[in-house]
């Protein structure tokens, strides 16, 4: 195998090759018509775009990875077959890797897709010196992969019981240790080499949203064989057809990641069509006409730290960053850039977060889990003692919303009309664990029924807002008196444990893979403990009617039922809903076109930044 490094100048060389071969072809002129430019990807390298993650990234497999931050990434190195029109509000669908948008049977039970022809995967060693074109059969392998066991991802949820006979090879795959990706199934038939009808086991209105999503980008099973059984192989060594490429001699883990222009991507021409907001007219005169991507190369560190990001910020050294929370204060006035910072020409894109952050006692530990009067009261009671609004004003600086629903504003499903049963209420609270048997020690602190300790592990992410977080849950806890004890972690690290059922509580937020509601309620179907339902609950009434939901079609019908879900997780109180955040997004001056889209992270293939000095 080529070291990495010899494999990062074969591609700079490669890039510069194919910019020769656009430059000529543009210079030559046929009549009054001009040749059109060669496939090659219009970046310019001196372009260089500077992004910070508050979180480490856990790595580059879109089949394996969770995290928003390596999915940002994942987004422009794995190319799906749709996307969303960066500008359209609400959202909308758009092809990307595929030629139009899907033909849907009458009973939505069957997507015939056609793919773009001409697609390339970037050069690696497992091509044995081809060039690779993208076809649906790498499409087919994708979403396989998502549902072998071996793999584990934490996306199989999005195709679980869905296509015919996918579960079936999964669950054969299970018995004898191995799945065949050879088999062929009739849920995925390969029409011919562009062309791909899926079959599905019930009606799906979705499955469009779905093939937009970070997991179904193609990966090529030439790749994963030669690198899945070397430790951590697949994860560190993306290879995709997007417009960027991770270059892997300058990526050191946790602390920075270069992207690179991938030199043989196709480019398109940038013509989306906002609304008549002064920010989106801005954005449509200046981007307009534009061959896209413009940034060459994307420079993203990693800094945990709150105040490192904005100090950094303000010195220049990164030209876009979110700003949390904590942070709000300093550049904000009631949701407004302050003075100074509009003078330096610093721009401002926030956008309310399709998101719920929601609180969640582990339904499978054996303090706080189970369904008996005692352990629904105990759980309610914590509910009751919480003032989410304090939370908000405290950790967030009032930058998010309170949320009584499962499904957020923006989203498909959302009720604002909606009243969750669990208001604030110290002294309710304290009432529902003297009634059952939650007796107070001489230390102030509550014992269980039987008299044995009772005690709450609160996890929450390293850093600042972390710190916060278990400051205010401190108090939630002392005003009942139940003991609580810190437990700081790192945000990767945390998501493992989590997804083996090991932490007892958390906030644990969820922002949309897809614009429905369906993407929210899915967080607590039983089934889909182990990757989305982070609580672990378990309850048959509301999966047999999450079940039946998923049949319906987005309207009246599907969200009487939404509301008895809602009413359901209420009576159990197996979660309790928190918020939605703002998403604050800063922009220095030499940024062009940049707008925070509610679905998609990492938008660095549709904006400008003005040349390096």
């Amino acid at each position: 195998m080529k070291s990495q490094s010899v494999m990062h100048t074969f591609f700079k060389k490669y890039q510069r090759h194919l910019r020769k071969i656009a430059l000529a072809a543009s210079l030559i002129s046929i009549g009054s018509s001009q040749l059109a430019v060669a496939a090659t990807n219009p970046a310019d390298p001196d372009k260089v775009l500077k992004w910070v993650f508050n979180v480490a990234e856990t790595g580059f497999d879109p089949g394996a990875a969770k995290d928003l931050y390596s999915n940002g990434v994942n987004y422009v190195i794995f190319e799906t077959l749709y996307s969303y029109d960066y500008l359209a509000s609400p959202v909308k669908l758009i092809p990307r890797a595929a030629e139009s948008m899907p033909e849907v049977s009458a009973d939505a039970k069957t997507y015939t897709i056609k793919l773009k022809k001409g697609i390339y995967f970037t050069p690696d060693d497992a091509f044995n010196g081809k060039r690779r074109e993208l076809t649906m059969a790498d499409y087919i392998y994708t979403l396989k992969r998502l549902m072998d066991p071996k793999l584990s991802s934490p996306h199989s949820w999005l195709l679980s019981g869905k296509i015919v006979g996918l579960d079936e090879l999964a669950e054969q795959a299970k018995k004898t240790n191995k799945f065949n990706y050879d088999t062929k199934i009739a849920g995925l038939e390969l029409v011919d080499k562009y062309t791909l009808r899926i079959h599905l086991t019930r009606p799906d209105f979705n499955l469009g949203l779905i093939l937009a999503h970070n997991p179904t980008g193609a990966v090529a099973r030439e790749v994963i064989e030669k690198y899945q059984d070397l430790q951590g192989q697949v994860m560190g060594h993306p290879v995709g057809t997007g417009p960027y490429m991770v270059a892997l001699d300058e990526w050191v883990r946790g602390s920075k990641i270069i992207l690179l222009a991938n030199p043989d991507y196709r480019g398109d021409v940038w013509d989306f069509k906002g609304g008549a907001s002064p920010e989106d007219q801005k954005i449509m005169a200046a981007m307009k006409g534009k061959r896209m991507p413009q940034i060459g190369r994307i420079e993203i560190n990693v800094m945990i730290e709150d105040q490192s990001r904005w100090l950094a910020f303000q010195g220049g050294e990164i030209d876009i960053f979110e700003l949390e929370g904590p942070l709000a204060p300093q550049a904000l006035d009631n949701g407004k850039l302050k003075p100074a910072l509009v003078k330096k020409g610093v721009q401002l894109s926030r956008i309310p977060d399709p998101e719920t952050s929601i609180y969640y006692w582990n339904m499978q530990d054996p303090v706080w889990g189970g369904l008996s009067k005692e352990k629904i009261a105990l759980r309610r009671s914590v509910a009751l003692a919480h003032n989410i609004q304090e939370e908000i004003d405290i950790v967030y600086n009032g930058n998010a919303v309170k949320l009584d629903y499962p499904i957020p504003p923006g989203v498909v499903g959302y009720d604002a009309n909606y009243k969750n049963s669990i208001q604030y209420n110290v002294a309710a609270a304290n009432a529902l664990l003297d009634k059952f048997g939650y007796k107070k020690g001489p230390d102030g602190f509550r014992t269980l029924p039987d008299g044995k300790p009772l005690e709450i592990r609160y996890t929450a992410r390293s850093g600042a807002v972390g710190k916060l977080q278990t400051e205010v849950w401190k108090k939630t806890y002392d005003s009942i008196g139940i003991k609580m004890k810190e437990d700081l972690v790192q945000f990767s690290e945390m998501l493992k444990a989590e997804k083996t059922c090991q932490l007892q509580t958390r906030n644990s937020p969820w922002i949309a893979d897809y614009p429905d509601g369906d993407n929210f309620m899915q967080l607590y179907y039983g089934p889909n403990i182990g990757s989305t339902n982070n609580g672990c609950v378990k309850l048959p009434e509301y999966d047999k009617l999450y079940e039946e939901s998923q049949k319906l079609h987005p309207g009246e019908e599907r969200d009487a039922l939404y509301h008895k879900m809602a009413r359901i997780m209420e009576v159990n109180t197996a979660q309790m809903m928190g918020f939605a955040r703002y998403r604050n997004m800063l922009a220095q001056a030499r940024v062009i076109g940049y707008k925070k889209h509610p679905i998609i992270y990492g938008e660095w293939m549709f904006f400008d930044v003005e040349k390096s000095k």
